[in-house]
């Protein structure tokens, strides 16, 4: 019953219609610098600031967003939008599109899609377009909540809140607040969602083909004991959350202030991916300017031209058949050359972009165990001394690869066991830089004696996830645990952290960029940050629509530096281009 149950919510998501116009008529101006501009403002506010204005071509795969200002006005410069039809979308929390509402105004377990107007935009003259909003009812706000609105709307205790935060890895929270679940199919629920791996969401469903993680042991008694009482908690706090007791939602939603000031001072790009079932969990730029990702839940390498939106896929070799298959990290090395983290096949790749072919290392076979979960690869600092760092979260190990021999070592780097160690990184002395994303630990191990260090963060059960080097060899990461961003010299031994201004951004991961600012993203907000170290200046600029982000890489052809991340629920890359410099 709850399969059918859910493949019902998916078709009637994909069946939802949405509300669009024929082409409106609009003024046209002799044509400077911009292509399209209005006014955005409603009946209630006037002119809006903040509110996120979306232009994509009738055809086209290349969506652009823009950020009206404090005078509510909204420009799209010429070099981005061709003559041509454009369908227009915004996105303003509470606010739509002036016209009929797009779904009943009561909540429904049938998500809401955001209406859309197209508008022709003229050649040799600018477009002027106003656009109307009106307040949205509440089954519309629901869908336009990010993870973090949700969260901040949802009562009960920061235990409880930290309890489904993992719930987000797969997909947004409104699957389940629309769903009228009580506690017993929860229980089923969250037993389904278990046996499937972090590579999985609802459009690429992939269950657990391996044993238990650690050395391939079975959980005790007592930890499955421990478990069934964590998700029994669970399931009960999530029955409060839904429909399930009644027809509508037993609390307020909490919505983020839209963006002012500098916030507004954007431009965001979108890029589809030819199939919604791309997963681009990394994304990576190369020298030439060409964007690289990997798909998380596919054995495919992607190349995208930024210029036409023109993608290229490479298969990775499959080495496992019947085992999950996908990649994690993806990261260049000073050649140009892109290497793979390849998860549960046991192995990292690189690809020679000349020949484009995969030179595969597989683990040996001593160490290549049903529960072996390839992570990360660190291969920046491998011309040093020809080897590569990688992770490998299946046994909370660190390995090192000798690529012209292809002889492993594995570095025993835990005092404690299950220390769940994650990112691999490494400095310019090509020495091992390793987050415990089960503690609050940052590791680093000597490239010439073996000898492993550990830094405790000022902040208890911080969870370094993902991180950086800077090229002063400081260490940036970020602590998914406690909302905070960090900095650990490794010279003096000291950390530094600062905590997000927005109290549910949970960072992901994050990238320093050479002008000294750190960039960072996440799975939470539909947001991502922006942060001067010297200032203690935050940035926090909005993204057109629910964006799951994995890994933050920065291009720095551009003053202040170009943010890149992609969209791995939704087959997307999405571009970040501030309109200024930092203070």
């Amino acid at each position: 019953m709850l399969n059918s149950r859910f493949l019902a919510f998916v078709v009637a998501a994909a069946a939802t219609v949405v509300w669009t116009v024929g082409a409106v008529p609009v003024r046209a101006q002799n044509k400077g610098s911009v292509a399209l501009t209005g006014q955005v403002s409603s009946q209630e506010d006037g002119p809006m600031e903040g509110v996120l204005v979306t232009a994509k071509k009738t055809g086209s795969t290349i969506a652009t967003t823009v950020v009206s200002d404090v005078r509510g006005r909204y420009r799209f410069p010429a070099s981005r939008l061709e003559p041509g039809q454009y369908a227009i979308r915004i996105k303003a929390v509470g606010y739509e599109l002036e016209g009929p509402p797009a779904a009943p105004a009561t909540p429904t377990i049938v998500p809401v899609k955001a209406p859309s107007v197209n508008v022709d935009v003229a050649g040799q003259k600018t477009t002027t377009f106003d656009i109307k909003l009106r307040k949205a009812n509440r089954n519309e706000v629901a869908s336009q909540l990010s993870n973090s609105e949700w969260l901040m709307s949802f009562p009960g205790t920061d235990a409880q809140k930290v309890s489904i935060q993992r719930c987000t890895h797969c997909h947004t929270y409104e699957p389940i607040v629309r769903s009228k679940h009580p506690v017993a199919e929860f229980m089923q629920v969250i037993d389904r969602m278990n046996k499937h791996t972090p590579e999985s969401f609802p459009l690429l469903i992939q269950p657990h083909t391996q044993g238990g993680r650690i050395g391939g042991g079975e959980e005790t008694p007592e930890q499955r004991e421990r478990a069934q009482r964590n998700e029994q908690q669970t399931a009960e706090y999530l029955a409060t959350l839904n429909l399930s007791s009644g027809p509508d939602w037993p609390y307020a939603f909490n919505i983020a202030r839209r963006p002012t000031g500098k916030a507004t001072q954007v431009i965001v790009t979108e890029y589809d991916l030819p199939r919604p079932i791309n997963q681009p969990h990394d994304v990576v730029v190369d020298s030439k300017g060409m964007v690289w990702w990997a798909s998380f839940g596919e054995s495919v390498l992607g190349k995208m031209d930024p210029k036409t939106g023109k993608v290229t896929e490479y298969p990775v070799p499959v080495l496992k058949p019947g085992y999950v298959v996908g990649t994690l990290a993806l990261e260049l090395d000073k050649d140009d050359n892109l290497w793979l983290a390849m998860t549960f096949q046991g192995a990292i790749s690189k690809f020679d972009q000349k020949t484009e072919k995969f030179q595969v290392f597989n683990l040996p076979p001593e160490l290549n165990g049903d529960y072996r979960e390839i992570t990360f690869v660190a291969p920046q600092h491998s011309s040093v001394d020809g080897k590569v760092w990688i992770n490998d979260s299946g046994s909370y190990t660190q390995l090192r690869l000798d690529i012209a021999s292809g002889k492993w070592e594995t570095f025993e780097t835990s005092p404690m066991p299950h220390p769940n160690t994650y990112q691999m990184a490494s400095d310019s002395q090509n020495n091992g830089i390793f987050t415990v994303f089960g503690r609050e630990d940052i590791g680093k191990i000597d490239a010439k004696t073996g000898k492993v260090t550990f830094y405790k963060t000022p902040t208890l059960r911080s969870g370094p996830r993902r991180g950086q080097m800077d090229s002063q060899d400081n260490f940036w990461f970020v602590e998914n645990r406690t909302n905070k961003i960090g900095v650990l010299d490794f010279k003096t031994g000291r950390f530094k952290e600062w905590t997000s201004p927005n109290p549910q951004f949970w960072p992901y991961d994050l990238a320093p960029a050479k002008n000294g600012e750190v960039w960072a993203v996440t799975e939470y907000s539909d947001t991502v940050m922006r942060f001067n170290p010297k200032t203690s200046q935050w940035i926090e600029y909005f993204l057109p629509r629910e964006t799951n982000q994995r890994r933050a890489f920065v291009e720095e052809t551009t003053t202040p530096g170009t943010l890149w991340v992609g969209n791995t629920h939704k087959a997307g890359i999405v571009k970040v281009e501030p309109l200024e410099g930092s203070d």
